[in-house]
């Protein structure tokens, strides 16, 4: 699970999170991903070494243009093993729902 843990160590920072929410409306380039942050490139350069490292985006060479964009395996990978923990939760939360409306209709005059 070496694999998760870079993911989600990587996800942990706001800053990656977004640009990992640019990157889900397509690719981009390095300034364009850095516009809308008041930090430097060279900063987003190291953030997008950490989501490069984490396996969750992909360089494309495109001439002198390197653009970024996801890896859809490896975002495909994080919600497997997520939906596994949604099912049991989804499920305790249907029992409880249950175990409510049992002492809803006990209090019922």
């Amino acid at each position: 699970m070496p694999e998760l843990d870079a993911a989600f160590a990587a996800l942990s920072d706001p800053t990656r999170r977004a640009i990992l929410a640019r990157l889900a409306e397509g690719e981009a380039t390095v300034q364009d991903l850095a516009r809308p942050f008041p930090i430097s490139q060279p900063a987003i350069s190291r953030h997008l070494k950490v989501l490069e490292d984490a396996g969750l985006i992909e360089t494309r060479v495109d001439g002198t243009s390197r653009p970024r964009r996801l890896n859809p395996e490896a975002v495909a990978h994080l919600w497997d093993w997520l939906g596994q923990y949604r099912a049991l939760w989804e499920a305790r939360y249907t029992r409880l729902d249950t175990v409510l409306a049992d002492l809803q209709k006990d209090e019922t005059p």
